[in-house]
């Protein structure tokens, strides 16, 4: 099956300083703008950036996985095994505050996958992960 680009708008409460997250930090190429959103390229993704002011929200959710909580709702890449070897020291280099360290989940079980977790500046929880085999993304 040939994987298609996903499009995918998050909001955030500050569009100038999520721009910079996701165009310095994070490496993403910069597309069209305006004054109230900003396309990227997520790793061959479509991430639009659209501002939206603060509000009152409801109470941040998370769901143990692996005996972690897990940010809910939260979005991401599945990269290859090396990659995010190098993007996890990248960020890491760049004083990334981690929700969960890069640490490998489901050790010597079906799906064995490295994974992270971090915030952007807005507040939206991104998650890469990367499979041991990637033939088991979808293992049961």
């Amino acid at each position: 099956m040939k994987v298609q680009p996903f499009h995918l708008a998050i909001p955030v409460s500050d569009l100038q300083k999520a721009r910079k997250f996701y165009k310095e930090i994070l490496g993403c190429g910069e597309g069209r703008s305006s004054d109230d959103w900003v396309d990227f390229n997520f790793f061959g993704h479509q991430l639009v950036i659209h501002y939206k002011p603060v509000e009152e929200t409801e109470k941040a959710h998370s769901n143990p996985v692996d005996g972690k909580d897990v940010p809910i709702p939260h979005f991401g890449v599945v990269l290859e095994w090396d990659v995010f070897q190098e993007f996890s020291n990248l960020l890491r280099s760049k004083n990334i505050e981690f929700e969960i360290e890069a640490y490998i989940r489901f050790k010597g079980q079906v799906g064995e996958q490295a994974t992270m977790f971090f915030k952007d500046p807005c507040g939206n929880a991104l998650e890469f992960k990367a499979f041991k085999n990637k033939e088991q993304l979808f293992a049961k």
